[in-house]
């Protein structure tokens, strides 16, 4: 019998009690921090996120892969631990919401492939009871390892002493991290503010963040994790000889590596072009319309005439396009942005798309496409109306209410739901105008 094969990685996961914490902010500081120490740092983020890891990424040089044990599935999260512990000095992994929320949470994927966790705290306006709380999540389960406590937004070294006196030797105090607005990065109504928007930026907090860090415990290598091998099948090159349009700018840039990576293992050659810039298509034989923040953009891209045209031009042609979320929004005849201006869109599907301020959609759901399911997820703060009728509903992971609607016309297929590609490679060539079994 063939022993399996491992990789060894220090790895270490970054989980909270709740959003709002400071995880991303500890987690690009940490990673910037090993990296300007020489090391090769791979940052993992849990769930279905695209702003965090455009951060993470800036701040480690590396690409962060999201990883979620439904959408993305086990032997997926585990081929991409096993292939980033082969060359990797550190692992690093950011968790979503509270460290047990969701199903599959945090905890779950820290769990499933022995991952220790640091558990960060905002622990303003608490001192003996953040301990009580950091203590409550470390034994809340026997399969889940808390090696210490974060404690952000720590006001004083006595205010950190009266916390580490109350966690005693049960877990370690692995920093107390005081107070500092300059360290804090910008955020807007979806989540953080995209990296390329505040590149320089974002170097200044990296660097004052390294700093803030200073030489606590945090900044010690965590112990190394084995992380076993996963082959997953090469998918087939179904997609061989497609040229495939993705539209990408600060109102499109909501696209998992994942996918793209998947596009280019089947075949397909891509090219990226802004809605909001450039005056053509570029030529090719099916368009992707990712999210974004088309809301932002909204007179920008109602502007661009030449591009709303060349977009109605080629969905006349019948060619693919897939629109998600944002790129929906961009497909239909207007659109309201938060200052409740409306914007003509590029007008191939019948509806109005406006902004509804903080009241939001979102949560895992899976595509039951004609051409076979696709896993993905909702995550928006605007409404549609007037939209022609689906031809199916989203199907919620864990609720037996009707998801996001699908529209299906001509070549378009749209919704607000975004999909993850690997959950299904075969349906994905499918949507790009690739049969099955071709």
């Amino acid at each position: 019998m063939t022993a399996t094969a491992t990789a060894h990685c220090p790895a270490l996961f970054l989980a909270a009690p709740a959003s709002g914490q400071g995880k991303t902010t500890i987690t690009a500081a940490l990673a910037r921090y090993h990296r300007d120490q020489g090391r090769q740092v791979r940052v993992f983020k849990m769930g279905p996120d695209y702003l965090d890891p455009q951060i993470l990424q800036q701040a480690s040089g590396q690409p962060v892969t999201q990883l979620d044990l439904w959408m993305a599935g086990t032997e997926y999260c585990r081929q991409q631990f096993y292939l980033a512990a082969q060359t990797a000095d550190l692992i690093l992994v950011e968790g979503a919401m509270g460290i047990f929320d969701g199903e599959p949470s945090s905890a779950d994927l820290a769990a499933t492939f022995g991952i220790p966790i640091a558990l960060v705290m905002d622990v303003k306006g608490m001192a003996q009871t953040a301990a009580a709380v950091a203590l409550g999540i470390a034994n809340y389960r026997d399969d889940v390892e808390v090696i210490g406590l974060i404690a952000n937004n720590c006001g004083t070294e006595r205010h950190a002493q009266l916390v580490r006196d109350a966690l005693g030797d049960r877990i370690p105090l692995l920093a107390n991290l005081a107070r500092s607005e300059e360290v804090a990065l910008p955020e807007r109504h979806l989540g953080l503010v995209q990296a390329e928007e505040v590149s320089h930026e974002l170097e200044e907090k990296f660097n004052l963040g390294k700093a803030w860090l200073g030489e606590q415990a945090l900044c010690e290598l965590p112990a190394p994790v084995a992380f076993s091998a996963q082959e997953i099948p090469t998918p087939a090159k179904l997609l061989t000889g497609k040229r495939i349009g993705i539209a990408k700018d600060q109102a499109f840039s909501f696209i998992y590596s994942a996918n793209t990576e998947l596009l280019q293992t089947m075949g397909a050659e891509l090219h990226f072009f802004s809605p909001m810039y450039d005056s053509q298509l570029p030529d090719v034989d099916a368009l992707w319309l990712p999210g974004g923040y088309p809301e932002l953009h909204a007179q920008q891209l109602a502007a661009n005439q030449s591009m709303r045209q060349q977009v109605q031009d080629f969905y006349a042609s019948g060619k693919a396009i897939l629109a998600e979320c944002g790129g929906f929004l961009y497909c239909l005849d207007s659109l309201t942005d938060l200052q409740q201006e409306t914007w003509p869109m590029a007008s191939i599907m019948a509806g109005q798309g406006a902004m509804r301020g903080k009241r939001g959609c979102q949560g895992m759901q899976l595509a039951p496409l004609p051409e076979g399911g696709i896993r993905g997820h909702a995550h928006h703060r605007s409404r549609s109306e007037n939209t022609p009728e689906p031809i199916a509903h989203g199907q919620r992971q864990r609720h037996p209410a009707p998801g996001e609607a699908i529209y299906r016309q001509q070549g378009l297929t749209a919704s607000y739901l975004h999909l993850f590609f690997p959950s299904n490679p075969v349906a994905t060539a499918a949507l790009f105008g690739v049969k099955q079994g071709v």
